[in-house]
């Protein structure tokens, strides 16, 4: 069923709306039933073949954040937003892996693996070949990036606020969590919450390239 859609101009508000928030009030929450929409917007992300190569760690421990804010050069969206999600791409695309999803895509749509066949074979042939293995690690990153783009919109729509990060060391991400022997890497992470009153950035004039420049009709 299609769903109602929203306005157009809700839309665009909460777009303009949004920013990259550097200062968030520790003492608000993330309310439980929104965050729970916004995992579930991560988890129906879209990826490359449905695969999903990632993981999405929510870290709320206060102990865990400040292991993580020395790798993340002290910023203090780590500690001081409700929720803090890294995103985790596999470091590598394995056959194992693939059956895994393949199976599980036949037992929700009710049919049987084998009808599936040609499907698994064009996942295999591309992101098993040896040319691509290289760039599997490239790969599953910008899968996980999808997810982020549609987390910071989602969060938008509902009046969370949010900063993506990419300053962070990976290494460092990685040790904390225990990554590395999960077959995953950090990536990239969002910070969740809600703007501290005084965050200066909250009243600068957004900047955008016109459409115009941005967007070219073929």
């Amino acid at each position: 069923m299609t769903p109602e859609p929203i306005s157009m101009a809700t839309l665009l508000k909460a777009l303009r709306w949004r920013y990259a928030t550097k200062a968030f009030d520790p003492q608000r929450k993330i309310p439980p039933d929104t965050w729970a929409a916004l995992e579930d917007a991560l988890v129906l992300s879209a990826s490359s073949f449905g695969l999903q190569p990632y993981r999405f760690f929510v870290v709320v421990d206060p102990a865990v954040r400040q292991q993580l804010l020395p790798h993340a050069w002290g910023q203090r969206q780590v500690v001081d937003a409700s929720h803090l999600v890294v995103f985790a791409a596999r470091t590598s695309v394995t056959e194992a892996e693939i059956d895994t999803f393949i199976r599980r895509l036949a037992q929700t749509r009710q049919v049987s693996v084998e009808s599936l066949a040609a499907y698994r074979s064009m996942m295999t042939d591309g992101l098993l070949a040896p040319t691509f293995q290289p760039l599997a690690r490239h790969w599953t990153a910008r899968q996980a990036y999808l997810a982020l783009g549609n987390l910071l919109t989602c969060a938008a729509l509902l009046g969370v606020d949010a900063c993506p990060m990419e300053g962070f060391d990976p290494a460092g991400f990685d040790r904390v969590l225990g990554l590395e022997a999960q077959g995953l890497t950090a990536v990239v992470c969002c910070a969740l919450g809600y703007r501290r009153p005084d965050d200066k950035y909250a009243a600068l004039p957004k900047f955008r390239f016109t459409k115009s420049e941005l967007i070219k009709t073929i």
